[in-house]
């Protein structure tokens, strides 16, 4: 859990990161942009987990599991997002490509069908709906 006032601690079992659930993020953050993943989704992990009502952590969780390949993870806080957000295109986006990826066309198609109603404007949006669509309509070999 987050100290008050922001102070530094280290994680209670004395293994985990120090500092608050914001540097946890924070580095998590970084790790992304760096090109760590995996290590960020690790410290994610542990932040939402803090902090479970985050929608900023979990969506930063979401896109590093996402880009970690820990696909059915990413559907898992994708879906999380949608669901206490539904307006949310980019939670439906998210949710979409890594159903893509885990296998799960038709639920990719939904939600990427979604983000498209809601933002027609994002031409990355309609291309992965196509391209779904397409993966689809080859037959199931088709993944």
């Amino acid at each position: 859990m987050a100290t008050a006032g922001g102070a530094e601690r280290a994680a209670p079992d004395g293994h985990g990161p120090e500092g608050g659930v914001y540097e946890w993020y924070r580095r998590g953050l970084d790790l992304l942009s760096n090109g760590d993943p995996a290590a960020a989704a690790t410290l994610l992990t542990r932040a939402a987990e803090a902090e479970p009502g985050s929608r900023s952590v979990l969506e930063a969780l979401a896109r590093a599991q996402y880009d970690a390949g820990r696909y059915g993870e990413a559907v898992d806080s994708f879906g999380a997002l949608a669901a206490g957000n539904p307006t949310d295109d980019y939670a439906h986006f998210g949710l979409g490509l890594a159903a893509s990826r885990a296998g799960d066309l038709d639920l990719a198609a939904e939600h990427l069908a979604l983000a498209v109603a809601m933002r027609p404007d994002l031409p990355h949006y309609a291309r992965a709906l196509r391209g779904v669509r397409a993966r689809r309509a080859s037959g199931p070999g088709a993944a």
